[in-house]
């Protein structure tokens, strides 16, 4: 985030400098407010780019193994720009090589989902997915394990069948 100010910033200045240094071989015919203008709008334009480059930076810097499965795009009053182009603010990928599955419920698999967020820390989460049943469960404290591999004290959640995360835990082999 500090890194993308100090881009957003620099490109500003760079671009002042522009319309200064054509202003001074025009022999001073641009009005006084060119520069700040030009400064202005190459911040947002800046800022703009980075908002929609994000998505495609970060999932071209997944390790291999790490699929993306659900993406969310994201529309704002404040910007309404996205309106007619929203773009991606978050997703959550699927670390295909943390798949555990037990021969004992061949329907059951337990993975690592990763949270992405624009603006948000990574989230890592370990969860179980019943494939047959279409349901969810968190792994977390006082979830236990029985004899044979089943989870036992969590809390499964239904899920649709055709949710996407869903679909890519259960296709993993």
């Amino acid at each position: 985030m500090f890194l993308e100010l100090i881009g957003t910033v620099f490109g500003g200045i760079a671009m002042a400098g522009v319309v200064m240094i054509v202003n001074r071989l025009t022999g001073g015919r641009l009005p006084r407010w060119a520069a700040p203008v030009a400064a202005g709008l190459t911040m947002i334009a800046v800022t703009i780019s980075m908002e929609y480059s994000w998505y495609g930076r970060t999932t071209a810097n997944l390790p291999k193994g790490v699929v993306v499965a659900n993406t969310v795009q994201k529309q704002s009053f404040y910007q309404p720009w996205t309106y007619l182009s929203p773009y991606v603010d978050r997703f959550v990928a699927v670390d295909e090589l943390s798949l555990k599955k037990n021969a004992d419920l061949p329907g059951q698999r337990m993975i690592d989902l990763y949270f992405f967020g624009r603006w948000a820390p990574l989230k890592k989460v370990p969860v179980a997915y019943d494939c047959t049943d279409a349901r969810l469960a968190t792994l977390i404290d006082g979830v236990d394990f029985g004899a044979q591999g089943e989870i036992s004290n969590a809390d499964w959640r239904q899920v649709a069948a055709d949710d996407p995360v869903l679909m890519a835990v259960c296709e993993v082999s």
